[in-house]
């Protein structure tokens, strides 16, 4: 009996030791809409919360501590029916650099254009493959797109899975008369962030995903030179794609996350290196060029 009883304390120790893919902290705004109960707010940012890091979406087994650490937060800006609501979404990711207590920024994105329908303490259902509801859709697709881009950090390519996850969610929504999944919606929605991730032309930018996080970051704490070199060679591969598709949607979500960063790791470079970085990001981030010229005397 003694034995049984240790032995079924090993299977539960195990388990609490196994987590879903994602560390999602969740937060909902609603200041700007009035004669609304707040419980249904409290309601929907408990019920995204619980949708986001409850479900299993992958076949992999997470160990708590490799959860992918994200944040949303819904700003809904609008009340346009009994259960129906309007705000922006701002996505953030992030997975840490190796020997060290640093997080870096894998994405950090506005989504401007949010519409969805929310009933106070009806269950978020989520179907792979099937249409449920934009809200579940919107959701579903940032938790593909983030996981996907953690694994592109980790291996060369390693995310594509994941990316073609969020591809059907959006190819899925196309008919669902909201905003966001169609090209002619914008040029810079969910459909253009999931389909260039996806574009041989964009090849480039997951290469630069990869060896600037494994091979440039996470090597700086054994050898910052070496890592810093890596680092620069994976932007010189930006301006492959910036000769195709200059200025464009792909590249500046890369720099919204990365820019600062970028300029942290290149204070202490050569002056050759220096040089080199701060010509490349002023060519093919222009937007960031207040930032870039920090290089040149940061030490």
């Amino acid at each position: 009996m003694r034995k049984l009883f240790i032995f079924l304390l090993i299977i539960v120790a195990d388990k609490s030791l196994i987590a879903q893919e994602l560390n999602c902290q969740v937060q909902v705004l609603s200041s700007q809409i009035a004669g609304t109960d707040k419980r249904v707010f409290e309601s929907m940012q408990t019920a995204i919360y619980e949708f986001m890091n409850t479900r299993k979406w992958t076949n992999e087994t997470f160990k708590i501590e490799e959860r992918i650490d994200c944040s949303i937060l819904i700003n809904i800006t609008e009340k346009i029916g009994s259960d129906e609501f309007k705000g922006t979404l701002q996505i953030q990711a992030r997975r840490p650099v190796y020997k060290t207590s640093y997080n870096t920024a894998l994405l950090n994105f506005n989504d401007n254009d949010i519409t969805f329908k929310y009933l106070e303490s009806q269950p978020l259902e989520f179907v792979e493959n099937t249409y449920s509801s934009n809200l579940t859709s919107i959701l579903g697709f940032y938790a593909y797109y983030v996981i996907g881009l953690d694994y592109d950090s980790f291996a060369l390519n390693g995310g594509t899975a994941y990316f073609q996850k969020a591809l059907a969610v959006a190819n899925n929504a196309q008919n669902s008369g909201y905003q966001g999944w169609k090209a002619f919606d914008s040029d810079k929605n969910r459909y253009w962030l999931i389909n260039n991730m996806l574009d041989a032309t964009f090849t480039s930018m997951r290469e630069c995903m990869y060896n600037y996080h494994r091979k440039g970051l996470d090597v700086m704490a054994d050898n910052k030179e070496s890592g810093r070199a890596v680092i620069l060679e994976s932007l010189m591969d930006l301006k492959k794609v910036h000769q195709v598709k200059p200025l464009s949607f792909s590249l500046q979500v890369f720099f919204i996350a990365k820019a600062d960063e970028i300029v942290n790791v290149f204070c202490g470079a050569f002056s050759d290196e220096k040089a080199k970085v701060t010509t490349l990001l002023n060519e093919i981030d222009p937007t960031n060029s207040n930032k870039y010229t920090k290089i040149q005397t940061c030490n």
